[in-house]
């Protein structure tokens, strides 16, 4: 089986078309962002989001999952232009997976009106609902014999723009600890979902203001080949193998960024995640390249 995996596409609106005043100020600040070079990295994102979406449906794709970050600040136009990238994908949750970044909960007011979940919500389905701890999560979708994709919220409001830390709580990780368990998935691999990197390329902890406070209690649950935790928020593309004591870690990067355009294609076989193959939106080979073990 095959998973593409792509992350922090970063869908952004026109700012200069909006009133000022509704944007609050929260986008205010991250405005300078913009101003130093993010609309231009970004600008082609609903293009390149598009494509990344009709690749995970070529033939030997089974599954799309994004890992937040969809938007840049939470706005409506710029859910929508997500949503419409991803096509029919976005009713499809049998072959598609979204989680919430950061960046789509940006402001209080995006989070307490649910605006990820009235655009995606349908994608937070659950095949084992009687897991659910913390609203949707974690949720677990089957997919085929072999494999299960468990998606988990670390996505927090921000107290100001700058400040990106996440975590996964309590209650989430009390729910996995019992996805893990479960019988009924016994013999499938697991791909867990993340937005918020465990650790960093160089395999150690991201800063406080940016990475996942709760990351050792995280890969403690999840030990071995069997498992995998799929990330954004960090724009690197990496991969750090498992080994008995810990999963395979996939960082998917921005994957619509100017110049660092890509994703995963993860390789799962025997219940087992073997690795996984880089990819480029639009190359035309027919096979990805060689496999990270």
């Amino acid at each position: 089986m095959r998973f593409l995996h792509c992350s922090d596409v970063h869908m952004t609106a026109d700012y200069a078309s909006l009133p000022l005043r509704p944007l609050g100020w929260r986008r205010w600040i991250a405005m300078f962002e913009q101003w130093g070079g993010r609309r231009k990295a970004f600008a082609h994102a609903p293009e390149t989001f598009a494509t990344i979406a009709r690749e995970s449906l070529r033939p030997g794709v089974d599954h799309l999952i994004v890992s937040g970050d969809l938007t840049q600040y939470a706005l409506e136009p710029e859910f929508v232009l997500a949503r419409q990238a991803l096509g029919a994908l976005a009713e499809d949750p049998r072959r598609c997976t979204v989680i919430p970044g950061n960046h789509d909960v940006f402001t209080p007011g995006s989070h307490r009106t649910g605006r990820f979940a009235r655009h995606f919500g349908q994608l937070l389905e659950s095949d084992l609902p009687e897991h659910r701890r913390e609203g949707a999560f974690p949720f677990v979708r089957l997919v085929g014999t072999e494999a299960a994709v468990v998606g988990l919220s670390s996505a927090r409001v921000p107290p100001m723009p700058g400040i990106a830390h996440g975590y996964i709580g309590p209650a989430q990780l009390e729910g996995l600890a019992e996805v893990v368990k479960d019988p009924r998935l016994a013999g499938r691999a697991l791909l867990v979902v993340v937005h918020h990197a465990p650790f960093t390329a160089k395999g150690r902890a991201d800063h406080r203001f940016h990475g996942l406070k709760d990351a050792q209690a995280l890969l403690a649950l999840l030990p071995g080949p069997r498992f995998a935790v799929l990330h954004g928020h960090i724009h690197r593309r990496y991969h750090h193998p498992a080994t008995p004591e810990r999963p395979h870690v996939f960082s998917a990067g921005s994957s619509t960024q100017a110049g660092r355009e890509g994703y995963w294609l993860i390789e799962v076989k025997d219940g087992r995640v073997l690795g996984g193959h880089q990819r480029v939106p639009g190359e035309e080979t027919p096979e990805p390249a060689a496999l990270h073990a």
